[in-house]
């Protein structure tokens, strides 16, 4: 029976892991078990104890729990930085999202605003500053549509109304049927998030899952993250 590597993985990472995971099973002869969610929770299922191999989620939580003895030393490898942007329906026409005053408008004329979990998720906890920032979340507060991660809200605004909009990382976007990428946030609300993988401390399999670390961050998925809205970092392998 082939061994089993468990992945603990941001949703903003979903995508690329599942276009590699076939691939990966067939070269190694292992069978990959991932489960997805926004990173705070993600780190709440590894601190539960849930078996976990590979853990992939922002790099600046990935620091913090390799400071902390959680994942090991060493093995925490960039996989490319993700956008905060906006999407709309395939079929509806795109806002124009180019400074902090078109943005405003856009969501104020919305019918309602789809985004992740504003305390667990990256995304879902800029979203919110966002409204407070722009003063606007009194007066959008009945038209916001939370969820527990990203990946759930872009699937809940595919079937939505035209008039909805969504917010989260561009992976979760380009990943969904039906949505359409309008744009990243504009400054001063840009966020560009890198996100990386590492080996949990307690892997049962530390060679299996140094070897699909490597295949995420290195040249060989170089175009797959390019399809799925990864941007290249300085250095990166290509």
């Amino acid at each position: 029976m082939a061994g089993e590597l468990s992945v603990l993985c941001a949703g903003a990472v979903k995508g690329l892991v599942l276009a590699l995971q076939g691939d990966f099973e067939r070269a190694s002869g292992l069978r990959v078990h991932a489960t997805f969610g926004a990173v705070g929770a993600i780190r709440d299922v590894l601190r539960s104890g849930a078996p976990c191999d590979v853990f992939i989620v922002t790099d600046a939580m990935i620091g913090s729990l390799q400071a902390s003895g959680e994942l090991r030393a060493g093995t925490q490898r960039a996989i490319g930085r993700v956008q905060t942007a906006i999407a709309v329906k395939a079929s509806a026409p795109p806002p124009t999202i180019d400074s902090a005053e078109s943005l405003k408008a856009a969501l104020l004329a919305s019918s309602a605003i789809y985004f992740p979990d504003a305390t667990l998720s990256t995304a879902g906890a800029h979203v919110a500053a966002i409204l407070e920032r722009l003063a606007i979340r009194d007066a959008l507060a009945s038209r916001l549509r939370m969820f527990a991660n990203g990946a759930t809200a872009m699937r809940e605004l595919a079937g939505a109304d035209d008039g909805a909009i969504g917010c989260t990382q561009a992976t979760e976007i380009r990943y969904t049927p039906g949505l359409a990428l309008v744009g990243a946030l504009p400054a001063p609300f840009a966020l560009a998030t890198v996100y990386s993988a590492a080996v949990a401390k307690a892997a049962r399999d530390g060679e299996g899952a140094r070897k699909f670390v490597d295949l995420l961050a290195g040249g060989a998925s170089a175009s797959a993250r390019r399809a799925g809205g990864f941007d290249e970092l300085a250095g990166s392998a290509a």
